[in-house]
């Protein structure tokens, strides 16, 4: 949860972006750092810890020369890769210290570019992914390029979903920013015309104070920023016209952002609220998982002969999503409860057992009632949960945070995916500290796909006319089924959950090898289907129930692996999906459902928002 500011203009640099950092700080609070272009130099300020801690140093500085500056550029830090610390904070430099870059993300092939650059004679400061960026555009302004080309040579080396601001000492005025993916966002704050300032930040509210016209840029696309003025490119190098967004002053529509509802922006951030649930637990070159809060020694782990998972709604949905993943990475058993149904069952718990509350209010009085009952028959009680401070997190011996963010829209979205990979990195987790000697190898792999999967939302949440097409075609329908199997089974219960919730059409989900047992009554010209049909191991079994679907006429409407020639043949509409390994498929999987019942709901005139009869957080049984 990185926060990012910048500042062009004649008043000094260094308390705007300081007071844009403050604003940000619950983005990101082990580190936080400042750069300041003045007499063609780069200074740099960093501190471990909060942001008092950067403000604190610049003071014993006493740098009058850095607040009397006009270019600059900022960061508050939550780790990826390498420990906080003063040396890991952003801003990271170049090794000759005339250029400067923060930025949000993971770069994928970070050990590749490093080992590269390391063969060039670079000298790495930093345990960071970020480092490289610095590294490669000084390659190329020593080639002779200017900062907005060499950005582009740069960011074209990259794999990985970003979010990017340079400053230059050989450029002074200027800062380039870029967005790949949906990482990180990019916000653009246009000043007065008279005065001459732009304003960049990673979320509109650091900036709001300064600017309501906002201009947000859009996956590869990179902007070049100077007082008074921006230009905007796509990657490949075509000019784009973008138009300012007016932004309200009050806070709810700030936070909106260039969204129409809070789901939609939610749905969006998905790419992102994954890089920040990731941040500091993995170290991709070796695929070690720490979870700084849930401290599970190998005796403990050894003793655990089965896990309890307790939910509600969306949360009960993303457990059984965990049971696949604990059991297949961990080889540990796992019983999925509905947390208002657990405590009624007499449950056979005891001090071999854990007992795993998800919850991302925290507050969810059935799921706490779960927690409290098996830590009174003796179990070791662990949560993954949003809200910092929450009951869930206080009263659990370990807990497992989403840091997604805020989420405000009733029907949950980000918190969902957040917690799928949550339980996968506590699968990795058991797993390491189970593990035998044999197991090593795939554990390792296992955490190192983690790395890709920002970047494979991203792609998932590319816009699509599709949606639109969907819900004009079937806004009016009564009845949708939904059909998965395996891993996949429960994300058709979600993404059932998801159309009945914020669109009021009846909706169920199951696996589809129960249709026949029953619901195959319903299919008709009128029912469409929608069928979970990734490459997996269970491919063949889908591609017949959907033959079935087929013969009674009904309308399937495919969730599928891209370039699947097959499904294009037997499905009426396909919503494509990347290639990606099949455990983590149903974080990608799920999105294309939340995705059309937004749309569904949009076109139904529904409270997207706030949907009858439904709270965020259900705190009474």
């Amino acid at each position: 949860m990185c926060g990012i500011i910048g500042y062009i203009g004649p008043r000094p640099a260094a308390p705007i972006i300081l007071n844009g950092l403050r604003r940000l700080e619950y983005r990101g609070y082990d580190s936080a750092g400042i750069a300041i272009l003045t007499q063609g130099r780069i200074h740099i300020r960093r501190a471990v810890g909060k942001l008092a801690n950067l403000e604190a140093q610049i003071q014993d500085a006493a740098a009058d020369s850095l607040s009397a500056v006009q270019t600059g550029i900022g960061h508050t830090r939550w780790a990826t890769h390498g420990a906080p610390s003063e040396h890991n904070a952003h801003p990271h430099v170049s090794m000759d210290g005339a250029v400067a870059v923060v930025h949000n993300g993971i770069v994928e092939n970070f050990a590749q570019l490093r080992r590269e650059l390391q063969a060039e004679g670079v000298v790495f400061r930093s345990e960071t992914d970020s480092e490289v960026i610095a590294h490669l555009v000084e390659r190329h302004l020593r080639a002779g390029h200017t900062l907005e080309q060499a950005a582009h040579a740069a960011i074209r080396r990259l794999h990985g979903s970003q979010a990017i601001v340079l400053m230059s000492a050989h450029e002074p005025g200027v800062l380039v920013a870029a967005r790949i993916g949906n990482a990180g966002g990019v916000s653009i704050g246009l000043g007065d015309a008279g005065a001459g300032e732009m304003f960049i930040a990673s979320d509109i509210p650091g900036i709001l104070e300064y600017t309501r016209r906002i201009i947000f840029l859009d996956s590869h696309e990179v902007a070049v920023v100077q007082a008074g003025n921006v230009r905007v490119r796509r990657l490949d190098g075509d000019e784009i016209v973008k138009t300012p967004h007016l932004i309200a002053w009050d806070p709810v529509s700030a936070e909106k952002g260039e969204y129409r509802h809070f789901m939609q922006k939610e749905i969006h951030e998905q790419a992102r609220a994954i890089t920040d649930t990731l941040r500091g637990r993995v170290d991709f070159e070796t695929g070690a998982v720490t979870l700084e809060d849930l401290a599970v020694s190998p005796q403990d782990a050894d003793r655990l002969h089965r896990l309890y998972t307790v939910a509600c709604g969306t949360s009960a949905h993303a457990g059984l999503i965990g049971k696949f993943l604990i059991e297949r990475i961990a080889n540990l058993s796992v019983e999925v409860d509905y947390g208002s149904e657990f405590r009624y069952r007499n449950p056979l718990i005891d001090h071999r057992c854990a007992a795993l509350g998800i919850t991302q209010s925290g507050e969810t009085a059935d799921t706490l009632a779960a927690m409290q009952e098996a830590k009174r028959k003796g179990a070791t009680v662990w949560s993954i949960v949003n809200a910092v401070g929450s009951q869930a997190q206080r009263s659990s011996d370990g807990y497992i945070l989403m840091r997604a963010g805020p989420e405000i829209g009733v029907a949950s979205t980000k918190a969902f995916t957040a917690s799928l990979v949550d339980q996968y990195l506590l699968a990795c987790y058991l797993s390491q500290q189970r593990r035998t000697e044999s197991d090593s190898n795939r554990d390792s792999a296992d955490a190192k796909d983690l790395a890709f999967l920002p970047n494979l939302v991203s792609r998932t949440l590319e816009p699509n006319p599709l949606y639109d097409e969907l819900a004009h075609l079937f806004h009016d329908r009564e009845h949708f089924l939904y059909l998965g199997r395996g891993i996949n089974y429960p994300v058709a219960l979600e993404g059932a959950l998801k159309l009945k919730e914020i669109s009021y059409i009846h909706a169920e989900g199951y696996p589809a090898g129960e249709m026949k047992h029953g619901p195959i009554a319903l299919i008709d010209e009128q029912m469409p289907v929608v069928c979970i049909a990734v490459q997996d191991a269970v491919y063949d079994k889908m591609i017949s129930q959907i033959e079935q679907v087929k013969a009674r006429k009904g309308i399937v409407i495919a969730v599928a692996t891209e370039g699947d020639p097959l499904i294009s043949q037997k499905a009426d509409y396909v919503l494509w999906v990347p290639d990606a390994p099949p455990l983590l498929t149903p974080v990608l999987t799920v999105i294309p459902l939340q995705r059309l019942a937004y749309h569904l709901a949009v076109r139904r005139g529904c409270d997207v928002d706030q949907p009858r009869n439904l709270a965020k957080s259900v705190t009474v049984e």
